[in-house]
């Protein structure tokens, strides 16, 4: 998963007196960036001496306890990306009191969601805000597992996906999230049921390879706790396999136990 925002302070050397540079990136959303501006250690002034936004150098008004950093006057639409620097002078306490105005925020909706028997996922959403990527995740093994991504579009129309899931016998349950500088944002769940036959292994005690009766998605933990292996397949080569017990996850059973000889 992506960074969804960057707070970065560096020193450098600046018009012959050594300054800090804090570098705050993320979107734009429509309000603006408030700072607090301290005094210098020495009281010579205040510590902000320059702004930039997107590399353009500002008009506001830094000399003062605190400032706002006017995004409103560079016409950014929402979404577009920011980079904002802030040059200070040195040992300065600078801190940015919202930062969250400018960090990608998770606001979408979801009007619509289907999963037809072949696996081929769709949903359409509203309100979104920011290009955050959809995780998708399928409950399977007694757990969630992430089977892939979407990115998002991060515009308020509506917005369309899809996403070709792999479904095991039985009934499927999905779920979809994006998460932002707050946590985890989950949809609903969906189902979908598969009529798929049943996927069996063919043997319990293995040499080379664990075989399956079709093409399934696996994992194979050791006796120990350890996985070993996961993927998709007909077959899991065992070759590197130490001896002794395995339980493997396979279609829609969590476990099962294979010996290695």
């Amino acid at each position: 998963m992506k960074r969804l925002f960057t707070l970065i302070v560096a020193t450098l050397l600046a018009t012959s007196v050594w300054a800090e540079v804090i570098i705050i990136s993320g979107i734009y959303q429509g309000k603006d960036l408030y700072v607090k501006n301290p005094m210098t250690a020495d009281n010579s002034g205040y510590c902000v001496f320059e702004v930039l936004v997107n590399g353009n150098i500002t008009a506001d008004q830094v000399n003062s306890a605190s400032f706002a950093v006017d995004l409103a006057t560079w016409k950014l639409a929402k979404g577009d990306a920011l980079e904002i620097v802030l040059r200070c002078k040195e040992n300065c306490e600078v801190k940015i009191l919202n930062p969250e105005v400018i960090y990608p925020n998770s606001t979408y909706e979801i009007t619509s969601m289907k999963i037809d028997p072949s696996g081929s996922m769709t949903w359409t959403t509203e309100k979104e805000s920011a290009t955050i990527a959809f995780v998708v995740e399928q409950f399977k093994w007694n757990k969630w597992i992430k089977v892939g991504e979407v990115q998002g579009k991060g515009v308020p129309e509506s917005c369309t996906y899809t996403f070709p899931a792999n479904l095991h016998t039985g009934i499927n349950t999905f779920r979809i999230y994006q998460i932002d500088f707050k946590g985890q944002h989950s949809s609903s769940e969906y189902k979908v049921e598969s009529t798929t036959p049943e996927i069996k292994i063919k043997n319990l005690k293995i040499s080379n390879s664990v075989d399956f009766s079709d093409i399934t998605d696996y994992e194979v933990v050791s006796e120990f706790g350890a996985k070993v292996a996961s993927g998709r397949g007909k077959a899991i080569d065992a070759t590197k396999f130490a001896k002794g017990r395995y339980y493997v996850s396979f279609d829609n059973k969590g476990g099962v136990i294979v010996e290695k000889k």
